[in-house]
């Protein structure tokens, strides 16, 4: 739900603190609004539209920290007219911003838990909030694992944060990619094959699962298949946003309207037509 705005389809004007670079098309924004003042509230996993005034805007999930909603974080990659055109700005440059929308990740549920978050490519975007939560109030939790992947290591995104996360000694971290070149010192293969190596009681454990549709299948499979619960398990499907309130229709997935009534789901819930390709 929109709490920042009268009028949910009218953006408020914010501007770029900040652009930096984490791969070849990818940009990490900061931003803050034009007029000054404190920001809006969110909760990790929503999302918001951002506008370029004259082209047009695009669904982006919030990857800041909710624990610091004075500034926004959101980060992009460039694949189309809108995207390129964000990914496009420099600093002091401003665009639109409408939100935050969106079912979040269900981490004030949580404690008690085990927590593992599991992310494919630009997925680590939509569920850093939710680990930015996690170690903010890390003795609330049982253990916390993140199981990140990419497909070569160009392509890993938060590098540098990556890095200073695992050299926590309450937090592992395991990272891989698909494919790398001499030099690349991790691991190799995809992300479900890093799962046998976390360290969870799958009766009292919750998943965050973010990632590209056939990474998410197979990573559901697999937690599946070592006894987490359905209905423990959560997955973003950020799938053809375009309005943000759920009245043009281009997110809707069988009953589901994706902008209204996730992005995250429980896995239970939505779990015949996750595994239909074709819808």
């Amino acid at each position: 739900m929109c709490s920042q705005l009268t009028d949910p389809m009218l953006p408020t004007p914010y501007q770029v603190l900040k652009r930096v670079r984490e791969t070849k098309d990818t940009f990490t924004l900061t931003l803050a609004p034009v007029k000054g003042g404190q920001g809006f509230p969110f909760a990790p996993g929503q999302f918001n539209m951002l506008y370029i005034f004259g082209v047009g805007e695009v669904p982006i999930s919030i990857s800041g920290d909710p624990d610091r909603p004075e500034k926004l974080v959101h980060t992009v990659r460039a694949v189309g007219a809108v995207s390129r055109a964000i990914c496009g700005l420099k600093k002091g440059d401003t665009l639109g911003v409408r939100g935050p929308y969106g079912v979040p990740w269900p981490v004030k549920a949580a404690p008690g838990y085990d927590v593992l978050v599991i992310a494919g490519g630009l997925g680590l975007a939509p569920v850093r909030p939710a680990v930015y939560h996690l170690l903010a109030r890390r003795p609330e939790y049982g253990n916390l694992e993140l199981i990140y992947g990419a497909r070569t290591p160009e392509d890993l995104v938060y590098r540098r944060e990556l890095s200073l996360w695992r050299g926590r000694f309450d937090f592992r971290v395991h990272v891989t990619v698909d494919a790398a070149r001499n030099g690349w010192r991790g691991n190799v293969g995809v992300v479900p094959n890093l799962i046998a190596r976390a360290r969870f009681d799958p009766e009292q454990t919750m998943a965050l699962v973010c990632g590209p549709g056939v990474m998410m299948r197979f990573t559901v499979q697999e937690l599946v298949n070592r006894g987490l619960k359905m209905e423990n398990i959560y997955v973003s499907l950020e799938r053809n946003m375009k309005c943000g309130l759920g009245l043009c229709g281009h997110c809707q997935l069988g009953p589901f309207f994706v902008c209204k009534d996730g992005p995250v789901f429980p896995y239970d819930r939505v779990r015949d037509w996750f595994l239909m390709r074709e819808v």
